[in-house]
């Protein structure tokens, strides 16, 4: 039990930074002088100089989800992509943590350069943990050098805010904040899945081990909860608010694995067209018929 305790609290405090926040209202220049600019990719991608290796994997993989994602829904966001050192971190950011992805307005996504102190803080103490799982970890997350890098769930989780990216420009009425949260973790899913399934371990093991935890000793726990305490319990209660993520990612696993990539595309077309809010029982009637019954089960079986 303290094992998986322990398990825990690193991945629900990496998840409640990251896949909570959609962007900053940041007051940083727009100018991007100091910084590299990438050629040979349809994004406006800029990065740090001597890191133009890195550059090129993060801007491949965007645009891979952005056009699988737009063929799916008819939709493309405008996206610009920084690829960061710490330094120039400090300068187009305010987000005071180097190694979160996030946005610093509507379009503008800023991703780390390089391992860091942040992202190595949320390794697990693998010689405290069963055998069995030590060896899970560290043949997801081994790096090139033979340690442990977080580097490949973060990586994922900043498809999760490309999710965000298309339903804010989109304009669409998400009907509920976890909802919205949902969304972005199928469409995070759905891409793996479709594009880059030797990737399903990097995106899956953390968020399986939080639910197999359990939610025991969590103020809140009903989606309702979560809807009408949103704010407070990210501010105070953070390692719920990660249960709460970690329920979300499972779930979109389990829907990918009931409906496929068909329902990315209906749940995107049901919330487009419904721009009024809806109450619970319509809410949970129009994702049963226009999306997919394991969708409305997300709601009606939590």
């Amino acid at each position: 039990m303290k094992t998986q305790l322990r398990f825990r609290k690193f991945y629900l405090q990496a998840v409640l930074l990251v896949a909570g926040v959609i962007y900053l209202n940041d007051a940083s220049s727009q100018s991007y002088e100091n910084l590299k600019h990438l050629t040979g990719t349809e994004l406006q991608v800029y990065y740090s100089a001597g890191h133009e290796p890195r550059a090129k994997d993060v801007a491949t993989r965007t645009q891979n989800a952005i056009n699988f994602t737009t063929e799916l829904v008819g939709f493309r966001p405008e996206v610009v992509l920084l690829v960061l050192d710490p330094e120039d971190w400090k300068k187009h950011t305010s987000f005071p943590v180097y190694g979160m992805p996030h946005y610093t307005d509507k379009k503008t996504l800023i991703i780390a350069s390089s391992d860091n102190n942040f992202w190595k803080s949320f390794i697990p103490p693998v010689e405290q943990l069963p055998a069995s799982l030590a060896e899970k970890i560290k043949n997801t997350y081994k790096s090139g050098d033979g340690n442990i890098s977080m580097q490949p769930f973060f990586d994922l989780l900043a498809i999760h805010e490309l999710g965000h990216a298309f339903h804010i420009q989109a304009g669409l009425t998400m009907q509920r904040k976890w909802m919205g949260e949902l969304f972005c973790n199928i469409l995070l899913h759905t891409f793996i899945e479709e594009r880059e399934p030797h990737q399903l371990d990097a995106l899956t093991v953390f968020p399986e081990m939080v639910v197999v935890s359990g939610a025991t000793g969590y103020k809140f726990t009903t989606l309702s909860e979560f809807e009408n305490n949103y704010n407070v319990i990210g501010q105070k209660h953070p390692k719920n608010y990660g249960w709460y993520q970690g329920r979300l990612h499972v779930a979109a696993k389990n829907i990918f694995g009931a409906g496929g990539k068909k329902v990315i595309v209906k749940l995107w077309k049901a919330l487009r067209s419904t721009s009024d809010q809806i109450n619970d029982n319509q809410l949970a009637t129009l994702l049963k018929k226009k999306v997919h019954k394991s969708v409305a089960d997300v709601f009606v079986k939590w």
